[in-house]
């Protein structure tokens, strides 16, 4: 953790944010978009017919938190691993496009690259397809990302951990990349999935949602209005299985919660928005708290921020990073410092 004092004015702390370096390791995907109108049914099956007006790509995943970091002035490394197919080639050709270093990318034969095509009419959802496999790296791509993390991690002032359940991180893996973070000196963010929920022991920052929390523990409560006890006994066990320095749970419309021996427990309502989509809001509260955890920001700060970055991504439909000058203009009207 840093030793310097954090900023204690929003202006310095977004300036410090230009400073830092990020290394993102973990599950990287393609989300395409498909966008028409849907004004009538098919024929052959009670579905949507779809006239397309336009297809687009973007990062998406740890990609996605790549941009976010980027968008709050910070350095992003992605370390993961993509396939030799054409999902590769354009998850790499939009790295470069948004001057993102590919140098911690491998890419392999044996995997394809993960893309999540969503088609979109009038403003609606509609459908999602997933081409993905999820089973664990082989031992010749393992080697491979564990040299580049290893290589890119002396860069680095803080670790995101973006683990999407798809085979990119195991329990092995984790380990060695927490501990020889832990040697380093450098703080560790969290992002779980259910596969690997407890294998991160003594990380800085562990943020699950609701979800995660009860599907990682195997408890069943309802949230933390009508069973706040039992949320709270959830988040006494969680520390005690890894004892992390920092727990974050996103909460949804309920906001977020923060809990850290420093500063105790803290629950932060969300903001009153309207909401378009949900999609890529834990990719901004992670990239934001991870940004705060560098600059050792006090854990209700790091929170009512992040909690204030995620809403704002949820007014805007499809997966894209946060404004920061927007952000620093909300958080300088909420008075988020005091």
């Amino acid at each position: 953790m840093p030793t310097a004092p954090s900023p204690t004015a929003l202006p310095d702390l977004f300036d410090a944010f230009n400073r830092l370096t990020v290394l993102i390791v973990g599950d990287v995907m393609m989300d395409a978009y498909v966008w028409g109108k849907a004004g009538r049914l098919s024929p052959e099956a009670p579905v949507p017919v779809v006239n397309v007006s336009r297809t687009e790509q973007r990062l998406g995943g740890a990609a996605n938190v790549a941009l976010n970091v980027q968008a709050m002035g910070a350095t992003p490394l992605l370390c993961a691993v993509v396939g030799d197919d054409a999902g590769g080639d354009q998850l790499l050709g939009l790295l470069q496009d948004k001057e993102l270093s590919a140098e911690g990318i491998v890419r392999s034969s044996h995997r394809p690259t993960t893309v999540k095509q969503r088609i979109l009419a009038a403003g609606q959802h509609l459908l999602r397809i997933d081409s993905e496999v999820e089973h664990d790296l082989n031992a010749e791509e393992s080697q491979l990302l564990v040299a580049r993390y290893e290589a890119l991690l002396p860069r680095a002032d803080v670790v995101i951990f973006e683990d999407y359940d798809k085979g990119v991180l195991n329990q092995a893996s984790i380990q060695h990349f927490v501990t020889l973070a832990r040697k380093h000196g450098v703080p560790t963010v969290v992002d779980p999935k259910k596969k690997n929920f407890l294998a991160y022991t003594q990380c800085t920052l562990f943020k699950p949602n609701l979800k995660e929390l009860r599907e990682g523990l195997k408890l069943d409560f309802d949230d933390t209005t009508a069973d706040r006890p039992m949320f709270e006994a959830a988040v006494d066990r969680l520390r005690e299985l890894l004892q992390p320095e920092i727990i974050l749970v996103t909460l949804s419309e309920r906001g977020v919660f923060s809990e850290s021996a420093a500063t105790g427990r803290t629950y932060i309502p969300a903001h009153v928005r309207m909401i378009s989509d949900v999609s890529g809001a834990g990719d901004t509260v992670i990239s934001i708290a991870a940004l705060c955890v560098a600059l050792g920001v006090a854990p209700p700060v790091l929170a009512a921020l992040a909690n204030l970055g995620g809403g704002l991504v949820c007014e805007q439909v499809g997966v894209v990073p946060i404004e920061k000058q927007r952000l620093l203009d909300e958080a300088m009207q909420v008075k988020l410092l005091g």
